[in-house]
């Protein structure tokens, strides 16, 4: 099912100062409601605004960001979907308890990365990913095909071709991933793609953001192709605990740094 917020959204991220008019970057109806939601996603995701706090009126907030109002309640349902806010006559916009939030929303955490990630939520992450990935990986070994060994080997060769540190190779190494997930058979797991797709892909472009890594990570990945295509459950589960351990302590680096 197609999320309202992503239609004609090629881009989720704003370059506008906090103070900019969203009226005046030119865009209208669908992407205007997107960039409206990304702004106050961010600042809702970065702690500007706090669980409990109450934002500013409609009628104010249309004025500040030069919107009309329609565009403005069409953001707010986008974050009410999401699990961000809650919107109630009379009492305003009120924002959730953090357990609330859907965290796991491909835009969640875009808005998340957009500026200095809660520590608290890298970590839930990574421990997603270890609880997951390991037995994925099992999984697919056991059940993939031909076409998606293919699609594993042409994404490691673009990693390979492109580095982990550029959008292309970034983008490989969701293919990578989003390959073995769907190679599991298991419907459960591949309506997780997008979200595990999208920690991958963040936590990935986080932790070389000011620096290049002090290793290369595709040897660990080729060691996961390699046990899937085998047909070894074991050894994939045992390397991709590997590559997701060792990404964790690349983060934890980064942090450091």
């Amino acid at each position: 099912m197609t999320d309202p917020s992503d239609e004609d959204l090629p881009d989720t991220t704003t370059d506008e100062s906090p103070g900019t008019p969203l009226a005046k970057s030119g865009r209208t109806g669908r992407r205007l409601r997107g960039a409206i939601a990304h702004k106050l996603g961010v600042s809702i995701l970065s702690g500007e605004f706090a669980p409990g706090d109450v934002l500013s009126g409609e009628i104010a907030f249309a004025e500040a960001l030069n919107v009309s109002r329609s565009a403005y309640r069409e953001a707010v349902q986008v974050l009410t979907a999401k699990g961000l806010v809650e919107a109630r006559p009379k009492t305003g916009t009120r924002v959730l308890p953090r357990d609330r939030w859907n965290l796991l929303d491909p835009d969640v955490l875009a808005w998340a990365f957009s500026g200095e990630p809660d520590q608290q939520l890298i970590r839930s992450l990574f421990e997603l990913r270890l609880i997951i990935e390991p037995a994925a990986a099992g999984l697919a070994a056991a059940k993939r095909d031909r076409d998606e060994l293919r699609q594993m080997k042409d994404a490691l060769a673009l990693m390979r071709r492109h580095s982990l540190a550029t959008d292309l190779g970034r983008q490989a190494d969701r293919l990578f991933h989003d390959t073995i997930l769907r190679a599991t058979r298991n419907d459960a797991l591949v309506v997780l793609s997008a979200s595990i797709g999208s920690a991958v892909s963040w936590t990935t472009q986080y932790k070389q953001r000011s620096r290049a890594l002090p290793r290369d990570p595709i040897p660990e990945h080729v060691q996961v192709y390699e046990a899937i295509a085998a047909g070894d459950p074991d050894a994939a589960n045992a390397a991709m605990r590997v590559l997701v351990e060792l990404a964790l302590q690349d983060t934890r680096w980064a942090m450091e740094g």
